[in-house]
């Protein structure tokens, strides 16, 4: 009896000790997978801009022999939005990355000034719009698991159009008849052009993830286009009346845009290989 006793106790005992050896050769659980901004993403942005830098005249008058010049506040203003796509490698919590942007806008400004002494009783219109805009920018920031604060820099590029209209007449420039010319004769000028300008920008934001793979951000950026200029607003009264000639007016615009936005982003998951599990 005794010995069933032993053999059935030392039975027990083996089979407790090979649970206990299997369980510790069982592989571990597969650890929590942590969120990384690594990868390439695409995604949409709408936002309001606007714009600062005056519209600056100067001109000729031939007939009073006067230069002058003025400085018109106006400056186009309006919603942009569009779409990104770009591609952040993160390395511990810092990520660099590039994106390109392209938008549409609604920015427009329109301007009317007279002019006091050269040209009395003459106006100029102007007419500025920006229809597309882009950029290729490089980002990097600092990530705390979902949330990035990052900045940004890079080429920014934009599609104007300005038209000029200057209208007045001939005795409220010289201030009495030309020879030849009866008092009161109007007068016009008109000048339209349309140009892509190539400047900077530079900017920062706030990325969040609210999943492994949609985000949503704040950005602000600042650009610089630099000058426009429409050289020679001819006016055709300028050049006939009295054989008088050489009356010119010339405006330059400079372009400097802040902008405000926020958007969406979608980033695909990079592919992670299978765990390694150990074999014994």
């Amino acid at each position: 009896m005794v010995r069933k006793i032993l053999l059935a106790s030392a039975g027990a005992m083996a089979l407790t000790g090979s649970a206990a050896l299997a369980a510790d050769l069982a592989p571990p659980p597969p650890p929590v997978p942590v969120f990384s901004w690594t990868g390439l993403y695409l995604g949409g942005q709408v936002g309001y801009a606007w714009s600062s830098g005056n519209l600056i005249y100067a001109g000729y008058d031939p007939f009073s022999v006067t230069a002058f010049g003025t400085n018109v506040n106006g400056a186009p203003q309006g919603i942009i939005g569009g779409a990104h796509v770009g591609y952040n490698y993160q390395f511990n919590q810092f990520v660099v990355g590039l994106e390109g942007t392209v938008d549409g806008t609604s920015l427009s400004n329109s301007v009317t000034t007279n002019f006091s002494s050269a040209f009395a009783g003459s106006t100029v219109a102007a007419d500025t719009s920006s229809d597309v805009q882009g950029s290729i920018r490089a980002r990097i920031g600092y990530a705390w698991e979902r949330a990035l604060l990052y900045a940004t820099g890079g080429v920014a590029f934009g599609s104007f159009s300005t038209t000029y209209n200057l209208r007045g007449n001939i005795s409220g420039i010289i201030g009495e008849s030309s020879p030849g010319a009866a008092d009161g004769q109007p007068f016009y000028g008109m000048n339209k052009f349309s140009n892509t300008r190539t400047g900077w920008t530079v900017g920062g934001g706030i990325d969040y993830a609210v999943t492994d793979n949609w985000s949503v951000f704040a950005e602000y950026r600042y650009t610089n286009f630099g000058t426009v200029s429409a050289p020679g607003i001819a006016a055709a009264g300028f050049t006939t009346v009295g054989g008088l000639t050489g009356a010119y007016l010339n405006a330059n615009r400079s372009l400097n845009q802040s902008q405000v936005q926020v958007g969406f982003t979608y980033k695909f998951g990079a592919y992670a290989p299978p765990p390694v599990v150990a074999k014994y």
